[in-house]
């Protein structure tokens, strides 16, 4: 039996413990209910993540005296940050690791949704729907459907909506952040890296990009992209306070 086929198996089972509360939409509910039993499990990593956070926030000011003292020698500066991150046990990676671990269920849910069978059978969740959009259509689909207003593109067009409104928190959010916690940024010589500078004003609008996952995958894993990121915002709005 394929991991596919225990996975499929998963959702049906979440949809009609459902089904008496949702209805036809059991499926996408199960397809929340299960994005969030995934973010319950990593949410440790997540508090983890914030604790490490807030310590490289505290270590700024050693940072900035690091920086005056070797502000004419870029190498030892660099050498001597990562030495005070040792030190304090603080690192810089942590904050990688809930969305890392997060990548092989959306991965699952794109292929079982968008694969018309399943160990030999034919794929049962495809007639799944969120009101009027099937759970394996994708926006382009809606709109050739129906067009922009029709009731498929109107499911679509909700969840842009409360991506764009999570993006915006994330926006500020992030911008925050960044200011709070600047990067060593010379090289050798005493010169900004090229191409950080701008990397740091992109980073801030990289929540957006969310609105063209959404757009692009099968409904199923959009709304997984939706409910992570919106429990994302919460979370950190929790954690980060």
């Amino acid at each position: 039996m394929s991991v596919f086929t225990v996975f499929a198996q998963l959702v049906e089972d979440l949809a009609d413990l459902l089904q008496p509360l949702f209805g036809a939409t059991a499926a996408a509910a199960a397809i929340v209910l299960f994005t969030a039993l995934v973010r319950l499990l990593v949410h440790p990593l997540s508090r983890a993540a914030a604790r490490g956070q807030k310590a490289r926030t505290a270590l700024q000011p050693k940072i900035a005296e690091l920086r005056r003292k070797h502000a004419k020698d870029p190498q030892k500066l660099q050498r001597a940050v990562l030495e005070l991150h040792a030190e304090e046990k603080v690192s810089p990676l942590s904050g990688c690791l809930p969305g890392l671990l997060q990548l092989p269920a959306f991965f699952l849910l794109y292929r079982l949704f968008s694969s018309t069978s399943i160990g030999g059978e034919t794929n049962a969740l495809l007639n799944h729907q969120l009101f009027s959009a099937p759970l394996g259509g994708r926006f382009a689909d809606a709109l050739g459907g129906g067009g922009l207003l029709g009731a498929a593109s109107l499911v679509y067009l909700g969840l842009f909506a409360l991506v764009t409104a999570v993006a915006a928190v994330n926006y500020r959010r992030t911008r925050r952040t960044m200011a709070a916690t600047a990067p060593v940024t010379v090289a050798d010589g005493g010169q900004q890296v090229p191409g950080l500078g701008a990397m740091n004003k992109v980073m801030p609008f990289l929540s957006f990009f969310t609105l063209f996952t959404v757009a692009v995958v099968p409904l199923a894993a959009a709304l997984y992209v939706v409910t992570s990121t919106t429990w994302s915002a919460v979370e950190r709005a929790v954690l980060y306070s």
